[in-house]
């Protein structure tokens, strides 16, 4: 039921169906277009905006997990979410309903936004986008429920956005959504070292290499470009273990979270 109550309550607000999916399709072109002389793609010919489709996909499923989860501090505020902690459904069932309802939400947006690519010949039409599918479940529930864990112990929007804008928007940036993600070499400074672990380490990173991988074919754990300059690329299989570990983790937070009282809870 909660999960069905987040559908209802997102089709009811037309300019936030909008706003998520508009957004970032916006960025798609206006970054697509005036990245595309400076992109170097390497042994393919890929332009930047095809570069840039798993990036843009990643981060609609990351609009909407904020979107979707900053609920949890309305609901609390007007009392509905008091409600829901005094009756009889376990606390688990309730950040099932809160991750599964904004993850079908972003599946939906994102989905409708790779077949939208298809449409237009930017992604190739292959037997991948089945699995695509699920893959990009898996990632909107790994991100929905990250969402629950921060909006959880908030108490007003404003500090929820400030880790938005704190954690969750550049784990995107550093994911390889805008650039590939250089190999550690032997002679790479150390501020560059530091920043290269960060996006090796980062599961947005395994994310939006998966739907890359699925999507646009790209290849193997390391790819060496014409002009020497050699790329960091996670294979299919640990993109798959990483991001169905991060939803275990996730998931398995947002459960403890609301297990614990939190403030103006009936005790």
């Amino acid at each position: 039921m909660l999960a069905k109550r987040e559908w209802i309550r997102f089709f009811r607000q037309p300019f936030r169906v909008i706003a998520a999916l508009g957004q970032p399709i916006l960025f798609w072109i206006l970054f697509g277009t005036g990245f595309h002389g400076a992109f170097q793609a390497g042994a393919s010919d890929e332009s930047f905006m095809g570069f840039y489709i798993p990036g843009t996909a990643a981060l609609i499923l990351l609009f909407t997990a904020i979107f979707s989860t900053i609920s949890i501090i309305e609901d609390r505020r007007e009392g509905f979410l008091q409600g829901v902690m005094v009756s009889p459904a376990r606390r688990w069932g309730i950040a099932a309903g809160k991750s599964l309802g904004g993850a079908a939400i972003a599946w939906a947006q994102a989905a409708f936004f790779l077949l939208l690519s298809v449409g237009i010949g930017m992604v190739p039409l292959s037997g991948n986008l089945l699995t695509l599918g699920v893959f990009l479940m898996v990632c909107a529930l790994a991100l929905t429920a990250m969402g629950v864990c921060f909006a959880w112990p908030m108490e007003s929007t404003q500090g929820y956005h400030a880790a938005m804008n704190l954690i969750m928007l550049p784990m995107w940036m550093l994911s390889g959504a805008f650039f590939p993600i250089p190999a550690a070499s032997d002679g790479m400074p150390t501020g560059q070292r530091i920043l290269q672990a960060c996006m090796q380490w980062n599961p947005m990173s395994y994310i939006v290499a998966g739907i890359r991988h699925l999507s646009t074919g790209a290849g193997s754990s390391v790819a060496e470009n014409p002009g020497g300059r050699i790329d960091w690329v996670p294979t299919m299989q640990s993109c798959w273990w990483v991001s169905a570990g991060f939803a275990l983790v996730m998931a398995l937070l947002a459960t403890l979270l609301m297990h614990r009282r939190q403030k103006g809870e009936l005790q």
